[in-house]
């Protein structure tokens, strides 16, 4: 099902981590940590890594800036997609997405069920597409960074990967765009 291409070449893409948190500091932030040890390890390039309160605008602000940087292919936010009153990272970039990527919430609860059984069902992980650039949102736990990476990110990130890879269409992201000038 899932293999690497070896006649392919390894394409790094430019990714930007967010965390997403009202009481950590880049030092105590084990999740934004394993992501940028994982994408670097697999030979990507961390562009920019940031932490914002739990706040819409804020989360909104950098996100929206991050996707308008030409060296940022993708950005990986951790922490807000629970339940509480101050879990509001969907809320916050579901509606900035031109296309929703239901598959990835799909596939992310179903690796993390096999791990912690239905309390997956307390995550609002999700991802999409904005300004040809690729958004996900993770939960704020290292365990659910590790496996949204080791068991999507990391092979979907990776151009090797066949049948498909989001690597591959990412010179296409934006024709739609392009298709009304034409």
């Amino acid at each position: 099902m899932n293999r690497i291409d070896e006649n392919r070449p390894f394409v790094p893409v430019g990714i930007a981590v967010l965390t997403v948190s009202d009481t950590r500091s880049m030092e105590e932030d084990r999740s934004g940590a394993t992501l940028v040890e994982r994408l670097e390890k697999a030979g990507h390039t961390l562009i920019d890594r940031a932490i914002v309160k739990d706040d819409i605008p804020a989360i909104q602000e950098k996100v929206k800036a991050w996707s308008r940087q030409e060296d940022v292919d993708v950005i990986i936010t951790t922490g807000g997609t629970g339940f509480t009153g101050r879990d509001v990272t969907p809320d916050a970039l579901e509606p900035l997405f031109e296309k929703t990527m239901d598959g990835f919430s799909a596939i992310f609860h179903r690796i993390s069920y096999e791990k912690i059984g239905t309390s997956t069902i307390q995550s609002r992980a999700t991802g999409g597409v904005m300004n040809a650039t690729y958004v996900f949102c993770l939960p704020g736990s290292p365990g659910a960074c590790k496996d949204a990476w080791d068991g999507i990110l990391g092979l979907q990130l990776d151009y090797r990967h066949m049948p498909c890879n989001f690597v591959e269409i990412m010179p296409r992201l934006d024709e739609h765009l392009k298709r009304g000038k034409g």
